[in-house]
């Protein structure tokens, strides 16, 4: 059974240990960096290493976990699935569809927004695995200073065979996922407890008292703190994001049982060592361990964040393919890595150019430390508007009260907005990297779409009425040829451009014409009964149809074996598929002199088209019974 089905009774132990390979890597190696990110000397504005600024930096960290890991995740938008799956694209769809009777401008406000944090996602993949793998590896520094300049060459040889690797899939090694971070946790809190035990004054610090004392008393260097205290709660999106594969239940018990006490023991224990030896903040995770530990901690945190990594890499080919079927993103050449679990894809041009851009990024920076204030950006725009939109689901969808929103919403969004905007004066400091390559991917984005409805539009004028084209077709009888053919178009209300061309220009037709639409729901997946819908365009004798292909946007539709399930009772007879031939409309896009964007966006578009996957292998048609017949279109 899938693991997605499983979320709907409890969550069994296997199902929560798979959920820690997958869903915790990033917040999960989060204490290696985030605690000496706050205190590093090298830091623009760094906070002073005092007792008072120790225990209000562990508070702060604590009470930023909870109100917004906790409280904005686990307790509210995790509620706010969509058909079980989650993440701001379940969010997006939501709004779209209980906001059809809202006013459009707040609609396509609320659009936009998710649009851009879809764009924010991209921004965080490309840091993840460099600011995580670099993080874990500079623990060599502790062990042994002289090796310090191997850090970046080490980084480099892993990052790499992390993404070569990405075409063979995630199942073999997902299954030593979740042992991994199993210990992972174990290990990290247990040394947290052991630092505790040795200076337990520390846990004073689980009062909100020394947060909200340091944030008064210290608002010079608080603020600016924020940046890197924000690195504690990164990751926490993929707990809504991969809620789908595997179940409410199963993600809140593994953050609530083990996730969520390890890393705080592991940022009490880091805290009570510096307040123990003020001056070792330089590497303050891998100094709780005893000296025995260290090296085996150091493997441990390598194999910890190639498993970060390797998550946000995953959901990076989701969410692009997720874009393509909601129509922002032009549909890319994908090839599915395992036969039980369609979720696990691999997107070469995807993985390609993330791997290009996570080297850079290694190589400019090539400290963790230097990286992270450009992985708060990122992560603090995703949580404002996740927060946004599930308040918006909140009075579209279930009519919440006003009031109660606002009870609700102000102080959650004053938190995301005293993170965002803290991160906001890091930008010369490299947090205009996530910003820059959300707008860029934003700008792709919206133009896709908005090129596609111009290019939409006029082929509807090209092809003209269906129904008066097969209208013509009984009138004016052509040559009838024996043997189906399968024509792919847009919509049952206009003609196929190859059927016309075939039509016009041999004036002969095959026997059976089967006319196929695909339309992408914006749910994650359409029920089996609700796949196919048949429409016999007239008299059911004369071999025409047209079928109607509903597919969810994490689905991938396999045109043949979808046809071969039809009922030849209302097909007019059986619909010969080991003989067919497909036929495919292409489109050539050329720049027009038309209004309808601007100049550089209709470049954009017209580069973009070009990175479209072969639809032939999209829908599993036979290579070599499909036929390409093209068109031009001014855009």
């Amino acid at each position: 059974m899938p693991l997605s089905q499983a979320k709907g009774g409890g969550a069994p132990p296997g199902l929560v240990v798979a959920a820690l390979g997958v869903v915790f890597g990033d917040i999960g190696t989060s204490p290696i960096y985030t605690f000496r990110t706050v205190f590093d000397p090298r830091a623009p504005r760094p906070v002073p290493v005092t007792p008072e600024n120790v225990f209000g930096v562990v508070s702060l960290v604590f009470w930023s976990v909870i109100v917004i890991v906790t409280v904005t995740y686990v307790l509210l938008a995790m509620r706010a699935d969509h058909d079980g799956e989650g993440g701001l694209l379940a969010l997006l769809t939501q709004v779209r569809r209980w906001g059809a009777r809202a006013r459009g401008g707040v609609v396509a406000g609320l659009t936009a927004l998710g649009v851009f944090g879809g764009a924010l996602f991209f921004g965080d993949s490309m840091i993840t695995p460099a600011i995580s793998v670099l993080a874990a590896v500079e623990g060599v520094e502790v062990v042994q200073p002289a090796l310090a300049q191997l850090v970046v060459p080490v980084t480099i040889v892993i990052i790499v065979a992390l993404f070569a690797l990405q075409h063979r899939g995630t199942g073999t090694v997902g299954r030593l996922f979740g042992p991994v971070m199993v210990v992972w946790f174990v290990a990290i809190g247990a040394i947290g407890v052991r630092s505790i035990a040795e200076e337990p004054s520390v846990l004073r610090a689980l009062l909100p008292s020394y947060a909200l004392g340091f944030l008064v008393n210290n608002a010079h260097v608080a603020f600016f703190a924020l940046a890197a205290v924000v690195l504690a709660v990164t990751g926490a999106e993929a707990l809504y994001a991969d809620m789908g594969h595997f179940g409410r239940r199963a993600i809140t018990r593994a953050w609530l049982y083990l996730v969520f006490p390890a890393c705080i023991a592991s940022y009490l224990g880091q805290g009570a060592l510096v307040l123990r030896e003020p001056s070792p903040v330089g590497s303050p995770f891998f100094l709780l361990a005893p000296d025995w530990a260290r090296v085996p901690l150091v493997g441990l945190a390598t194999a910890a964040t190639v498993i970060a990594s390797q998550a946000v890499i995953s959901g990076t080919y989701s969410v692009a393919a997720q874009a393509a079927q909601l129509g922002y993103l032009p549909r890319l050449h994908l090839t599915h890595t395992s036969e039980s679990r369609i979720g696990q894809i691999y997107i070469p041009a995807v993985n390609w150019l993330l791997m290009v851009s996570v080297l850079v990024l290694v190589l400019a920076f090539r400290s963790s430390t230097g990286l992270a204030y450009a992985f708060g950006m990122a992560v603090t725009g995703t949580i404002t508007i996740t927060t946004l939109l599930f308040f918006a689901v909140a009075r579209l969808r279930w009519r919440t009260s006003w009031w109660l929103l606002g009870v609700g919403a102000a102080p959650l969004l004053v938190v995301d907005l005293l993170f965002f905007s803290a991160n906001l004066t890091k930008l010369r400091h490299g947090a205009w990297i996530p910003l820059a390559v959300a707008v860029v991917t934003y700008a792709v984005m919206m133009t896709w779409q908005r090129g596609q409805a111009i290019v939409t539009a006029e082929r509807r004028r090209q092809e003209g009425s269906l129904r008066d084209f097969i209208a013509r077709l009984r009138r004016e009888p052509v040559g009838i040829v024996d043997g189906t053919a399968i024509y792919l178009n847009q919509g049952k209300e206009t003609t196929p451009l190859a059927l016309r061309t075939n039509v016009g220009h041999q004036h002969v037709r095959h026997r059976r014409l089967v006319i196929v639409t695909v339309e992408t729901e914006p749910v994650p997946r359409v029920p089996t009964d609700q796949v196919v819908a048949v429409d016999d365009l007239g008299p059911v004798d004369d071999g025409i149809v047209h079928v109607t292909v509903r597919t969810g946007y994490k689905e991938e539709p396999d045109l043949p074996a979808i046809l071969g399930r039809l009922d030849p009772a209302i097909t007019g007879g059986p619909v010969a598929l080991d003989r067919a031939s497909y036929f495919l409309s292409h489109v050539e896009l050329e720049l027009g002199e038309a209004a309808t964007m601007a100049r550089w966006r209709k470049r954009l578009f017209i580069v973009t088209s070009r990175a479209t996957a072969d639809p032939t292998g999209h829908f599993h048609l036979p290579h070599n019974r499909t036929a390409i017949v093209g068109s031009r279109i001014a855009v």
